[in-house]
Order: C-alpha cells, then sequence, then structure tokens
C-alpha cells in the first residue's frame, strides 16, 4: 500500500506484507493475507531456531522495568463498559543499577501469537521466538539515584506495547522514567495478571465512533497514568525517581497523534513526538501553548503535501518545532517491529533502511529531543541536516 499511513491499520497491513516472501512487486491491501499464508512454509523456517535480539541501548544507565496493573475506578471501560472500571497494563522502564533484577522477557508466548495472528495470519512462524526475544531491561532492577524526567509512550492501533520496547529501553539507559501504556481493547492481546489476555476483538476492524474517539481515549489513559504515577502514595514503589515537572509523550501512528491529543487536554505534558500518525484530531489553531513539538515521520508518506493533517499541524504548532523525514522507511520503521523482521531475514516491501539502522535513526532524534526539551541539553543533531544521517531530511514548508 502507498498513500497516507492511517494512524492504525496500516501498521497491522506493513507487518503482514514485511512478513510475506517479496516477490515481483508488492502485495497488495486484498491479497496480502492470501500471500502470507502461502508462504507461511518460508517465514516459518526463518522463525526456528532463530535468537531475535533488540539493539542494545546507547545510554550509560542499566535498565529496569516495573509492570504495573493500573484500575481507573473513576471511569467504565470506554470500549467495553460492561467489563467494568478502566484497567490498563504499563511497562515503567527506568535507569537501575547494574546487575541487579532479573531478566525480562519480550512479550508472553499468548501475546506473541496474537500478535503473529493478528499480522501473518497462517505465516507459521513460532509465537515462543517472538516472545523469547532478547530485551536488555531487567525486572524490579534496584533504582539508580537520582530523579529523572518521565516520557509517555503510546504504541500504534493493533499493536502492544511490546512493539515500542527498544524505543523504551533506549531513553531509560539515557536516564529517563519511561511509562510504556497499553490502551486496553485497543492492541493485538494483552495479558493481565489474573492470566486473562483481552484483544482488540472487532475494534481492530471496526471503530464505532472514529479515530477522534481513539485519540480522546488514549489522552484520558495518559493522563490517569502521569497521576498514578507522580501522586503520594503512587503504586510504583520508585515513583520517587520521577521529576514531575519534566514529563514528554511520544508515540507511534495513533499513539503519535493522540500525543498532541494529550498535550492539549493536560498541561503537564510538555513537549510531544507524533512517529508517522496522522492528527485525527486537530492541533487547535492556537497551538500547544507554545510547547515543543517533533514531527517523525517517512518521506513516502509525510513529506509536505502528503498528509493534509500535518501540513495544518505544522501551520498552528506555535513552539519550538521541527519536522523530519526518513527516506528508505516504511511505517512500522519506527518500531521493532522492523528489526524483527530483519533478523528473520525477511524484507519490508519499500523499506530500504535495515531495521537495525531504522531503530538508531528514531532512537536518535526521539533522545535529542527530549534531552533538549526535558533536560535543556543543547543538541546539534537538531538544528539542521547531518551528513551522518543522510536518510533524514528538515521540512521547511511555508506556513
Amino acid at each position: 500500500m502507498t498513500g497516507i499511513p492511517r494512524a492504525a491499520a496500516p501498521a497491522a497491513l506493513a507487518f503482514v506484507l514485511a512478513l510475506s516472501v517479496a516477490t515481483a512487486g508488492a502485495a497488495s491491501a486484498a491479497t496480502a493475507p492470501a500471500t502470507a499464508t502461502a508462504t507461511g512454509t518460508a517465514a516459518a523456517s526463518r522463525g526456528v531456531g532463530v535468537q531475535l535480539a533488540l539493539p542494545r541501548p546507547t545510554g550509560p544507565h542499566a535498565v529496569g522495568l516495573s509492570t504495573l496493573h493500573l484500575v481507573d475506578r473513576d471511569r467504565p471501560d470506554p470500549w467495553v463498559p460492561a467489563a467494568g472500571p478502566r484497567q490498563l497494563m504499563v511497562s515503567v522502564y527506568y535507569p537501575a543499577r547494574p546487575d541487579t533484577g532479573e531478566p525480562a522477557e519480550y512479550m508472553t508466548t499468548e501475546e506473541a501469537q496474537l500478535l503473529l495472528q493478528r499480522q501473518v495470519p497462517g505465516a507459521g512462524i513460532p509465537p515462543q521466538a517472538v516472545s523469547d526475544a532478547r530485551t536488555w531491561a531487567r525486572n524490579d532492577a534496584r533504582p539508580a539515584p537520582g530523579r529523572f524526567p518521565l516520557v509517555m509512550l503510546s504504541p500504534g492501533y493493533t499493536m502492544p506495547r511490546s512493539t515500542l520496547t527498544s524505543l523504551a529501553e533506549d531513553l531509560a539507559s539515557r536516564g529517563y522514567v519511561v511509562a510504556l501504556v497499553n490502551h486496553t481493547y485497543e492492541d493485538s492481546g494483552t495479558t493481565f495478571p489474573d492470566g486473562q489476555t483481552l484483544t482488540c476483538g472487532t475494534f481492530c476492524d471496526h471503530l464505532p465512533h472514529g479515530w477522534p474517539e481513539v485519540n480522546r481515549i488514549r489522552a484520558t489513559d495518559i493522563s490517569f497514568v502521569i497521576d498514578q504515577l507522580t501522586e503520594h502514595h503512587s503504586p510504583w514503589h520508585y515513583a520517587h525517581m520521577i521529576d514531575p515537572q519534566r514529563i514528554g509523550m511520544a508515540g507511534h501512528s495513533v499513539g503519535g497523534s493522540s500525543a498532541a491529543s494529550a498535550m492539549a487536554a493536560d498541561p503537564r505534558v510538555r513537549a510531544g513526538v507524533d512517529m508517522d500518525g496522522t492528527f485525527d484530531i486537530p492541533i487547535p489553531a492556537t497551538g500547544l501553548d507554545h510547547r515543543p513539538f517533533l514531527l517523525l515521520g517517512t518521506q513516502s508518506g509525510h513529506s509536505p503535501g502528503e498528509d493534509p493533517s500535518w501540513d495544518s499541524a505544522w501551520a498552528n504548532l506555535n513552539g519550538w518545532k521541527r519536522w523530519l523525514t526518513v527516506s528508505g522507511t516504511e511505517h512500522v520503521s519506527f518500531t521493532d517491529l522492523t528489526v524483527l523482521a530483519s533478523e528473520l531475514n525477511i524484507p519490508i516491501p519499500g523499506a530500504t533502511v535495515p531495521g537495525q539502522r531504522a531503530a538508531e535513526l528514531t532512537r536518535s532524534y526521539v533522545a535529542a529531543f527530549f534531552d533538549l526539551q526535558l533536560k535543556g541539553i543543547p543538541q546539534p543533531l537538531l538544528d539542521g541536516p547531518s551528513p551522518t544521517n543522510p536518510e533524514v531530511t528538515f521540512q521547511q514548508p511555508t506556513p
């Protein structure tokens, strides 16, 4: 598929196409599942005996991980009211002391199975090959001393939160507390402490109230999680690590557009990043109270004139801003999926930037943005084009 990636479904479509064996030309959206099924044997053979691994974090800190089950007893679940209060699973990554804690798993086997069923039905890739992917965080590691900015992360629609693990681990290693939020009933599957795994079900394919409602739900989720992490009696044991005056948010696809929605609704979110997500709720004409925002997207889909919502957003943003596009990337290139596909030696049609390089660029520019905006550290990387990163174009559309 070409053209503007919508704020959700194309993330799934892109990975379906990626895990289909590329032949002459890219498969169309209509034939992608059939192609994936037909090439299941080849895909499965790539998944057997392969130890997948996320790229090593680049910062000076070891990385700890706490997994929280948070319940908003003041809000019925907006997708399934009969389920009772809104429940969220949150992975909190943080700077940690070295050699403490136990290795963290990437996702549960059931979550991996549901992800593969959603993205590559019939491909035959063993779920355990995905769930056993090596991560760098350690469960309940002892925290490093100090107080750190908080970065909220929100994944693309139908994507489990674990698909942004590489970015979360890297930010934590660089000195951030990172809250990676699942939005219940909006992903392929999330396992809760009682062993139940909740999926998006029919919501994956049909949104009863459209994309703006997804943004509003996510903005409310984010504010609730910030409340939980920063309140005096926080359920997170290491909440003292968070500096509540320095909070930012980044997200992929609809998670990226939700960063702007969260900023519009919650002044505590001081800086935002949209990674390749269409703005389903326009940036207000009055801007975001001069708060900084980074647009980071594919060159094919998010150059000026390709997605009208980005052109409008650029005109309305009234604080520090940058619009960067990365040539040779596709919609999923800003997630872990591009790394996993690369390690399985499976090409993503349309993507010429290798998975590890896409991860390197994503982590470098997102971290530079938060280092500048939340830590006040000058970042020449954001001043203009870099000869070491020729894939990245600084767009300068006229208002």
